[in-house]
Parts: C-alpha cells; sequence; structure tokens
C-alpha cells in the first residue's frame, strides 16, 4: 500500500448514500446478524452533537473505500463538572481494503484533525488492539468508567492535548444518537428496506 494511493476528504451530500452502503457493506454480520451502522451513520448528521468538520471518507483511484464520523461528548466527573471530549464511529472501510492499513491511516488523519479542532481527548468502545496502535489506551487506567460496564477493557481513550485528562475521573455514555435503531425500529426497517436483500446470519464472535 503506498502512502500516496488514497485522498481523505469531507463527505458530501453526494456521497450519503455511497457511505451508507458502504458502512453496510463493511459492518455486515459482524457484530451482530446483519447491521445499524448505516442507518446510525445516516441520522447522526442531523445529530445535534455531530462535528461536520470531521465527517471524512477515503477514495482510492476514485473509489470511495472508507469513512468516519465524530460527535461531540463529555465525561461526567466525579466533582459534578462535565468535561467535554469526542467520539467517533462508525468507521468502517470497504470489506475487500481491510486489514491492509486504510483504516489506521483514515483514523489517525482524523485524530490530527480533532486535535486542530480543539478536542482534548477522544473516548470509544472497540478492538484495543487495533485502537492501541494508534495510542489509544483503556479508559479505567486513567479513571474514566464506561457507564454501561466500568470495568469494560474495550473503552478506550487517547488524550490529545498533555495534561487534558490530569486529576480527571468519572463516567462516560455514549451519546444518544447512537441509539438510533433501538429508539425508531420502524424507520430503521424502512431504511433497511431501502437496500439490497442480504442474508443475515449468526456467527461465532458476534456480540449480539
Amino acid at each position: 500500500m503506498k502512502e500516496n494511493d488514497t485522498i481523505i476528504r469531507p463527505e458530501t451530500r453526494d456521497d450519503h448514500r455511497k457511505t451508507e452502503n458502504l458502512t453496510r457493506e463493511a459492518f455486515w454480520n459482524v457484530y451482530r446478524p446483519g447491521c445499524g451502522e448505516h442507518y446510525v451513520l445516516h441520522c447522526l448528521r442531523e445529530d445535534p452533537a455531530f462535528v461536520p468538520e470531521l465527517d471524512l471518507v477515503m477514495e482510492r483511484d476514485g473509489e470511495l473505500i472508507g469513512q468516519v464520523i465524530y460527535l461531540r461528548a463529555e465525561i461526567a466527573c466525579d466533582d459534578g463538572r462535565k468535561l467535554p471530549v469526542m467520539t467517533f464511529g462508525p468507521i468502517g472501510i470497504a470489506p475487500q481494503y481491510q486489514h491492509r492499513g486504510y483504516g489506521k491511516r483514515l483514523l489517525d488523519f482524523s485524530l490530527a484533525r480533532a486535535k486542530a479542532l480543539g478536542a482534548g481527548a477522544l473516548v470509544i468502545t472497540g478492538d484495543p488492539a487495533f485502537y492501541g496502535k494508534s495510542g489509544f489506551v483503556p479508559a479505567k487506567t486513567r479513571g474514566i468508567r464506561y457507564a454501561d460496564d466500568p470495568e469494560a477493557d474495550y473503552f478506550l481513550l487517547r488524550e490529545l492535548i498533555p495534561g487534558f485528562l490530569d486529576g480527571v475521573s468519572g463516567t462516560y455514555r455514549d451519546p444518544e444518537g447512537y441509539f438510533a435503531c433501538e429508539r425508531d425500529p420502524e424507520g430503521f426497517a424502512a431504511f433497511e428496506a431501502a437496500f439490497p436483500p442480504k442474508e443475515k446470519r449468526k456467527l461465532p464472535g458476534q456480540l449480539f
């Protein structure tokens, strides 16, 4: 993979359907039979927490092969403060380009952009082996708990501004936008029906 074989640029309205389809392909049967990440992506663009400057796509030879989207979030600190942070996802790479370094390249580019926008820290639920390569560590080691699973090793953070989390302890909850499928199952079903049919399969390693 050459360093100059891709471009990363802002998503445009004309990209929306292609990006949603890419996300559907990237996550289908990964965490559950079928997936809902493409509907979450669809809804997050209208979410108050959406960060338009960090709605990015990756192209290779004119083909859209990756996407990432960011949201503003917060840590409820034990001392009563609300500390602003950011989170991201879905971040997806087209199946035929996975495990070739494109995901890390897109992630690292977006991390630098988030830092330039003033984000002090990022939090994410995900694979420690993948995100650890980009400097993420289990959040519990820094005193930050995941509300749904306080001892989770998969709840990760990365400090972007040195010292931003010094002396901070608290709890993080996912933004409400990530629960679009659960909040509006009829809307999700109607959205999914507009895509080509795919087989939902229960596979080893799925979380749900």
